[in-house]
């Protein structure tokens, strides 16, 4: 198993960056692996080290507007534009891959998968379904904008993840959040575009409508679909995934003791278990 330098993707109108984890072998098939709100690729690198070493080839892309992709000249960082980019991302890719994408990055997926079910050949959501808890979305949104000024250092940064997420079963390191990062004149600035909170804030459909457009998605859904929710989480509720069940039948799911909203952050190696354990099941029934 290797792991590539980063490669450019074209996304709608934009460039984005991605680790390519290459399997020894033929792979047995390829899986994009798409980050949270105001995360990076880099929060799926031991997943994607994992699924290569299991024989998938693995993608793990910066969303636009975070990490080394570009941002959107025109602030456009709603759901259906992270769609967009997926789908010619598919396009270019020359194979129907995988989707596995976390929060903002499985509703990303979500949307695709719906609107096009022949542009995923298995759908894996983490942590995230059509009905969000408000407290927990509030909270995700409130610690985005309390970083908008900085921090004076990187230990002041993983302070201020530590008290956003307590009962984090792996704290996160100074050298992983460093890659989150970037200084300026003295201070450290989390590397996504600030307008996507903006965005979100402006997007032209309610909480309510998004809600039910994500529902619609989900209903379209007809690939073998995977939910991974962190079993603390506060946005993805009991409720919430019984929703999804029904509205994705035959759909699997999986809770993740120990981990909360940031699931590939807070316990990656039991969602890699998780994750790989469904893709042998979905090779498995191809086969047959």
């Amino acid at each position: 198993m290797k792991q590539s330098t980063i490669t450019q993707l074209r996304g709608d109108g934009i460039r984005l960056a991605a680790d390519v984890w290459e399997p020894s072998g033929t792979p047995t098939g390829t899986a994009l692996l798409l980050h949270g709100g105001g995360q990076t690729r880099h929060s799926w690198q031991r997943t994607g080290a994992r699924l290569a070493e299991h024989g998938w080839r693995a993608l793990t892309i910066d969303a636009r507007g975070h990490g080394d992709s570009d941002w959107a000249d025109d602030g456009d960082y709603s759901h259906d534009a992270h769609a967009r980019d997926l789908r010619q991302i598919v396009d270019d890719l020359g194979e129907t891959p995988v989707l596995v994408g976390a929060s903002m990055g499985g509703l990303a997926s979500l949307h695709a998968a719906g609107a096009d079910p022949s542009i995923a050949r298995a759908l894996v959501l983490v942590d995230i379904t059509p009905t969000a808890e408000p407290a927990g979305i509030a909270k995700i949104t409130g610690f985005m904008r309390d970083g908008l000024d900085g921090f004076d250092s990187l230990e002041d940064a993983l302070d201020a993840v530590v008290a956003y997420n307590p009962h984090r079963s792996r704290p996160p390191r100074i050298e992983g959040l460093r890659k989150n990062l970037r200084e300026r004149d003295g201070r450290w600035y989390w590397h996504w575009d600030p307008r996507m909170l903006a965005s979100h804030d402006n997007m032209e459909h309610t909480a309510a409508e998004r809600e039910e457009r994500a529902r619609e998605a989900a209903r379209a859904v007809r690939v073998p679909t995977l939910l991974i929710r962190g079993k603390q989480s506060d946005v993805v509720s009991d409720d919430g995934v019984r929703e999804l069940l029904r509205l994705i039948p035959g759909a699997r799911y999986i809770d993740v003791t120990g981990a909360g909203h940031m699931v590939s952050g807070d316990d990656n190696d039991v969602l890699s278990s998780g994750l790989i354990d469904f893709l042998d099941g979905v090779v498995g029934a191809e086969a047959g």
